[in-house]
């Protein structure tokens, strides 16, 4: 018979903090009377954390690529236990909190994922636990932004504390390897319609001998990061439409002529200079919005963000064929009116041209070469990001 529950604990460097959490890990185990295993995923310590922890009966299993995924995964892919409760190994959690977390995920209509809350109420962190700027900055900004990209009412998004069902586990198909994992779990729990609870717990001073593996610029810089990439519709993709449109709307007010705004108190004129500046808001716009769907097909093709019926709707009717044929029209469709001055210009003995009648069509034509070939080669990079592999 597999256990009823196993606890999950990534290491590195933790034997000063162990004894202390393994037997609160008992103490939980006993209070409840469960068949449990404690599972310790070895990430490369060097100061006998690995033969301390099976010493005090723990399993203990290897974690041979460096990383805080890569330690909560192989703890995962080795534990036989129904629920899975997965906690840092440095002395910061109580693990008695974790029953609570085991009780919301039992009966038919437990939920899938249950969540450790350091925030709301009933929470408690105690003095010297959590530094002031990931306390009221770096924590509350980072499950806002959570909680805005992807709907889901979880308070704190990179509590370590946390407990799911092996179907759960499954159905996740977790695969970052770093600190960012705490946030891909919770995004795909989200996007594949898991049930998540949550539940306040307490936050105690880490019993560890270093300073701790987090740094908290460059670590939140990572979390900020891979939010935005599975969220590109908000990073890049609008952000990219707003000045595409503004920069169509320009180069369709001046494209024919000078175009002038007159108010009671205000008038301003519109030329060329301003087609040129919507020439450049169209290009760098189209930029984003390209990269933005490339962002997108990525995080879908490596199973790291929340799937899309959109995209593969999309991929249905925007083929690479069809991609390559409307960028080369575009394409064409711009080098008309550049061939159209060439011929002027060279009429002129290739002299001094009119600017006022030669200008418009250039920029035009350019803009619209420029928005045909990004058109092809992205075509041609989103169907090579979209090759089925192995």
């Amino acid at each position: 018979m597999p256990p009823e529950v196993s606890f999950l604990l990534p290491c590195l460097n933790e034997a000063r903090s162990l004894p202390g959490v393994i037997a609160n890990i008992r103490a939980c185990i006993d209070s409840r009377r469960w068949d449990a295993e404690i599972v310790l995923a070895d990430n490369g310590s060097t100061d006998g954390s690995a033969d301390l922890a099976a010493s005090l009966g723990c399993r203990v299993v290897r974690a041979e690529r460096l990383g805080y995924g890569s330690a909560v995964l192989a703890a995962a892919d080795s534990a036989r236990g129904v629920y899975l409760v997965m906690g840092d190994a440095d002395g910061s959690y109580d693990f008695r909190d974790a029953a609570r977390l085991v009780d919301l995920l039992r009966g038919p209509d437990g939920a899938d994922l249950a969540m450790g809350a350091r925030f709301g109420p009933g929470a408690r962190i105690e003095p010297g636990a959590m530094p002031a700027k990931n306390r009221y900055l770096g924590n509350p900004f980072l499950s806002w932004l959570g909680r805005r990209l992807f709907p889901c009412d979880v308070r704190d998004f990179h509590c370590g504390l946390r407990a799911f069902t092996r179907d759960a586990y499954l159905r996740m198909d977790l695969r970052t390897t770093g600190m960012e994992f705490a946030s891909e779990m919770v995004i795909k729990a989200a996007a594949r319609r898991l049930r998540i609870a949550q539940a306040p717990i307490t936050l105690r001073p880490a019993t560890r001998a270093h300073g701790g593996h987090l740094r908290p610029w460059r670590d939140g810089w990572r979390h900020v990061r891979f939010l935005l990439l599975l969220s590109p519709r908000w990073a890049l993709f609008i952000p990219g439409l707003i000045p595409f449109a503004a920069g169509i709307l320009l180069m369709a007010l001046v494209g024919f002529g000078p175009f002038h705004v007159a108010l009671p108190r205000f008038s301003v004129n519109l030329d060329i200079h301003t087609m040129i500046v919507g020439s450049l808001l169209t290009l760098v716009g189209y930029q984003a919005l390209t990269v933005a769907v490339a962002a997108r097909i990525f995080a879908v093709e490596q199973e790291i963000g929340p799937p899309s019926p959109t995209l593969a709707r999309a991929f249905r009717l925007f083929t690479l064929e069809r991609g390559l044929i409307f960028g080369t029209l575009v394409l064409l469709a711009g080098a008309w009116p550049i061939v159209r001055v060439s011929w002027r210009w060279a009429a002129a003995g290739y002299g001094p041209l009119d600017t006022a009648a030669t200008l418009r069509p250039l920029i035009a034509g350019a803009t619209l070469v420029a928005l045909g070939a990004q058109t092809v080669l992205m075509s041609t990079f989103y169907s090579m990001l979209g090759v089925k592999r192995r």
